[in-house]
């Protein structure tokens, strides 16, 4: 059985209706804001994200690692649910949260992204999940050959930190679900937003990156197949960690000169117990078509 897999990560979708003045005083939405009228606002198309999530709608399963949203308003969870709502038709839609999903503590206390994306999250095994910032995690979807199991990563954090954690508890549950045996017969597919990658430099990863993707690597290690999915890096990048392959994706709205950077999704075929073929399709900016393309290899994921 032939199981194909779209892989699209942080949309960034902006509120249609624009901020409004009191949802920035303070907090850290006022350097996010700035950032949006700066930069993120002229290189996030949302032509792009409409010919992105389209054509992804072609496979049997899209995922999306994460930064949803932008600035994690209310306007801008429902201007995303409308654009997921629209897709999920043509193949079911599988989100978990990234660190602008969660980006102020209220966020977390109103529960916002349950409230809104919880259709997207339901999981067929929720008796192993555990409570983290974001609800109940890891959380799995048994679906033909693979098992799908979305991490959160997504934690609110002061100004001009962006750095992710999963905790003692959620590796752990990870662990558990991955031995369990409707897992273990399928080809497990993990998503997290953060990398499970180690910076060269310890700064960076307390800053930007996972600070426990050491211990998460130590679980990841005994699995003996499957793919872990990420994003927050904004480029397509593609490693091996022991029997995994390791991918990040790109910004899915980019407007980028770069193939690895530019507006796109990844695509994966899962078969005969296996991952088949890993490849990009890379949006034409020009025509709005997409265009198949080799996700660049690094070396090691160390």
């Amino acid at each position: 059985m032939r199981f194909r897999l779209a892989h699209i990560s942080d949309p960034h979708v902006l509120s249609p209706e624009g901020v409004h003045w009191r949802e920035l005083l303070f907090n850290k939405r006022v350097t996010g804001w700035a950032n949006t009228r700066l930069r993120r606002g002229r290189v996030f198309r949302r032509r792009h994200l409409e010919a992105v999530l389209d054509a992804a709608s072609r496979a049997d399963h899209v995922v999306i690692t994460g930064d949803v949203t932008n600035l994690a308003l209310e306007g801008e969870y429902r201007e995303a649910v409308r654009l997921f709502d629209r897709r999920a038709g043509a193949a079911e839609v599988t989100i978990v949260p990234g660190n602008h999903d969660l980006y102020l503590p209220s966020i977390r206390r109103e529960r916002r992204f349950q409230h809104h994306l919880g259709p997207f999250v339901r999981s067929d095994l929720p008796e192993l999940a555990v409570e983290v910032a974001a609800g109940a995690y890891p959380f799995v979807k048994l679906r033909g050959p693979t098992a799908i199991i979305g991490l959160s990563s997504a934690v609110p954090r002061p100004p001009f930190i962006a750095a992710g954690y999963l905790g003692h508890e959620q590796i752990a549950a990870l662990k558990a679900i991955l031995a369990h045996p409707e897992v273990a017969k399928r080809v497990p597919v993990i998503l997290v937003h953060h990398p499970p990658l180690d910076s060269r430099h310890r700064l960076l990863q307390l800053r930007d990156g996972l600070t426990d993707a050491a211990s998460l690597r130590d679980v990841l290690a005994t699995a003996p197949r499957g793919l872990v999915l990420f994003g927050h890096l904004h480029v397509r990048v593609r490693c091996r960690f022991g029997a995994l392959d390791v991918v990040c994706a790109s910004g899915a709205a980019l407007e980028h000169p770069n193939d690895s950077v530019r507006a796109g999704y990844n695509l994966y075929e899962l078969e005969d117990g296996d991952v088949a073929r890993i490849e990009a399709h890379v949006l034409d900016s020009a025509n709005g078509s997409l265009r198949r393309t080799e996700i660049p290899m690094r070396p090691t994921c160390l």
